[in-house]
């Protein structure tokens, strides 16, 4: 790679971006306007805010007691109620009602549903007399001897949830003073119903909690504003190239692609950084001297304990920026070279802010803390460790770090990688924009069929997958008793994952056999390879879900589900349970993820992007998250072997043995282990009676799975078209490039 022709396109793409005033506009002028703006913006809001009277309606009045009063005149009594929260409230008192309860339910509904009313109290006609029973009784007497007063108001309406907790907090208050009158007429302290006040003490420093405050805000804000930055020049530099016709050129040039992208990214860069810092100081400043201005104002009664941010957290931000541009920068270029117009380029901008977010907000939630299982998750990790960062724990940072930022720069590679192949595909670079007509996109469809399903279709296999998955989930019925999980597995299997599939096969391309990899393997061998390929590679399977499961544990309630369907697993018949947990799974999800799905992506033209991205869909299709990970790796090993071998058999029995394993390792007691010499060789009991495999059993066959692994590799394999054409991209070298332009 040329440095010189790295800076040369950076220099040119930056300054065609300097020198469109609208570009200037968003980067350095809004962020500096829109805090300002949107702090006086809220100040003149507040104006307009008042608080509205409620009306509430009090049946029964008569029946309350003389003392304490509750009702004084029209309104409630001052000594119940303040004069600020009397003023709020509207009351119609009616005195006597023959209605019941239920009766009055009824006419409060309508009522309240016609504005008549906001809220509707209603106490029996015998409220005061049985309260005052209540008070001469003993002390075993039952508190719901007293009839219940009830407020009936409609959740539906906000006005109405309002009078109701105004009312409650006032009947509430007016229920501590009956019971300090009660104890007086015992002969009780007051004291006796609150023996002693709960005083609550923060020894935090104020520093400690203006930085705890602010690291929970300023991280989430750093990275929205560094993917807005990123996206908009990425966007105008490739949609906005293609629309004007000067990307050929840049193409045509010396510079070789990956130099293009390197150029652009950092153009895209240095405009998501501007863009982050910016809006980071103009928010900083702006809410510094809002906060200062309401720290005077403490006073007179508008008390903030909330000051400006720490400046040592300015600097960790401007640390964390590098990699968090660089990283949405590379995304935002790929998804933008794949945009056929800025228009439709924008479009793209709402998917990758919902993969993002959700990143975003998982550090923003309650008791949420740096592990080493937060920090090996893309975007969530780096926000952790810029919290603790930002609240002095040094400590916690100096753990975390080293997988934080390893797991960030992986993220970083891959994106700019697949920037570099967006960029390496003709296909995808000169797409020619078209308006869509559902007829001849459908004739389209079974008319021009392929022998392969396009990647589009594959992708589309894949959510549609998800998505039955996920509606299926709620629908089946929870399985009581073992043919009620017969049944809804088997329903599973076959209608929502196996039908989908060959529904699709027969209907988008013209040989099925092909596109499911139906065909005998290349080489015969690779049959029982497979077979002995899983049995060896499963002890490290389980030891990496085990590892799984400490670094995300299961939540409890979804851990008694596990437990409860293996109890109904291990009281059925082995053959009925293999059968249906191993067989159907088997053929039922290769046929869908190493069929359909792994044909139709390995058109993108690159092996492991497909094998990846289908292994993902398979993931994920497990529903349970520390199931789809380990799901994630036996699906990778699976796709590597359904692509060497160029048929779908060997990952079906790789598959078959397996969930075989998996299922009789179940049932292996660990009393049957002691008494064995060869099972105490390979097995060690585990906890609440289960086994696990050894740790020298479990690397003895992950060396020899290696050697199978290095076999596989040595075999020959069919490319795809698009496999071949990506390769020769790959490895054209830049002089080539240039004479070929000359």
């Amino acid at each position: 790679m040329s440095l010189t022709n790295v800076k040369l396109i950076y220099l040119r793409e930056l300054r065609d971006q300097l020198r469109d005033r609208r570009t200037l506009f968003t980067i350095f002028i809004l962020p500096l306007m829109l805090y300002p703006l949107l702090g006086m913006s809220v100040f003149q809001v507040q104006q307009f805010l008042k608080e509205n009277h409620s009306k509430v309606r009090i049946i029964g009045t008569a029946a309350l007691p003389a003392e304490p009063k509750l009702i004084e005149g029209h309104k409630f009594a001052l000594s119940v109620a303040s004069e600020a929260e009397s003023k709020l409230l509207v009351l119609e008192l009616i005195e006597r009602s023959e209605k019941s309860a239920a009766q009055a339910r009824l006419d409060a509904e309508s009522d309240i549903r016609a504005g008549t009313c906001d809220a509707v109290v209603y106490f029996p006609p015998d409220f005061a007399e049985r309260l005052a029973e209540f008070r001469r009784a003993d002390e075993e007497r039952a508190p719901d001897r007293v009839p219940r007063p009830e407020i009936f108001q409609s959740t539906a309406s906000d006005k109405s949830k309002v009078a109701a907790d105004r009312v409650d907090r006032i009947i509430r208050h007016w229920r501590e003073i009956v019971v300090e009158d009660n104890l007086r007429h015992s002969n009780l302290p007051a004291a006796t119903a609150r023996p002693f006040e709960l005083v609550s003490t923060d020894v935090a420093e104020e520093v400690s909690r203006r930085a705890a405050f602010w690291s929970k805000i300023l991280p989430f804000v750093l990275m929205v504003w560094a993917l807005t930055g990123a996206f908009y020049p990425a966007i105008d530099l490739c949609a906005g190239e293609k629309e004007r016709g000067t990307l050929e050129t840049l193409l045509s040039s010396p510079a070789a692609r990956s130099e293009i992208v390197w150029g652009k990214l950092l153009t895209v860069m240095t405009f998501s950084m501007a863009t982050s810092l910016l809006n980071l100081l103009s928010m900083t400043a702006t809410g510094t001297f809002i906060i200062v201005q309401i720290q005077k104002m403490g006073a007179h009664g508008v008390p903030l304990e909330i000051g400006p941010p720490p400046l040592l957290a300015l600097v960790w931000l401007i640390l964390a920026l590098v990699p968090i541009a660089a990283l949405f920068s590379a995304l935002s270029l790929a998804v933008a070279a794949f945009a056929r117009s800025s228009k439709e380029g924008q479009y793209y901008l709402m998917p990758l802010l919902m993969i993002s977010l959700p990143l975003m907000m998982l550090p923003m939630l309650p008791n949420t803390q740096l592990d080493l299982g937060f920090s090996l998750i893309p975007l969530s990790g780096l926000m952790l460790l810029l919290r603790s960062a930002i609240e002095g724990q040094y400590w916690e940072v100096l753990k975390f770090s080293v997988p934080v930022i390893g797991m960030t720069a992986a993220c970083c590679l891959l994106a700019i990688r697949w920037a570099i192949d967006q960029f390496n595909n003709e296909s995808v670079l000169f797409r020619e924009s078209e308006r869509l007509d559902l007829g001849l996109w459908l004739r389209h469809l079974v008319r021009d069929r392929e022998d392969l399903p396009t990647a589009g279709e594959a992708v589309f296999c894949g959510v549609l997958l998800l998505v039955i998955k996920f509606f299926a989930g709620f629908v089946a019925p929870p399985p009581n008793d073992w043919n009620t999980f017969v049944v809804t597995t088997a329903v599973f299997q076959l209608a929502l994952i196996a039908t989908p599939v060959l529904l699709m096969t027969i209907m988008l391309t013209r040989r099925p056999a092909k596109t499911l990899l139906l065909g005998r393997p290349s080489f015969l061998t690779t049959l029982p390879a497979a077979a002995l390929l899983a049995l060896l590679l499963h002890p490290a399977m389980l030891w990496l879900s085990q590892l799984i499961q400490n670094l995300y544990p299961v939540h409890p309630q979804v851990l008694s589900q596990l437990k409860e369907l293996e109890t109904l697993a291990r009281a059925a018949p082995l053959w009925q349970v293999l059968l249906l947990m191993a067989l159907a799974p088997a053929i039922c999800e290769e046929l869908a993820f190493r069929g359909f799905i792994l044909s139709g992506l390995r058109r993108m033209g690159h092996k492991w992007g497909a094998i990846a991205l289908t292994s993902l869909f398979f993931g994920l299709a497990h529903g349970i998250l520390q199931q789809s990970l380990s799901a994630f790796v036996v699906g990778m090993v699976i796709g590597y072997i359904a692509v060497k071998t160029g048929s779908l058999w060997p990952g079906v029995l790789y598959h078959l043995v397996h969930n075989s394993l998996g299922i009789s390792l179940g049932r292996i007691s660990a009393e049957a282990i002691g008494g064995n010499d060869l099972l105490r060789l390979i097995f060690v009991p585990a906890k609440d009676g289960e086994v696990m495999y050894g740790v020298p059993a479990t690397i003895v066959a992950a060396l020899l799975a290696a050697g199978i692994l290095w076999w596989l590799k040595s075999l020959p394999y069919h490319h795809t078209a698009e496999e071949r054409l990506q390769e020769a991209l790959d490895h054209q070298s830049d002089p080539l490039v240039a004479n070929a332009a000359v």
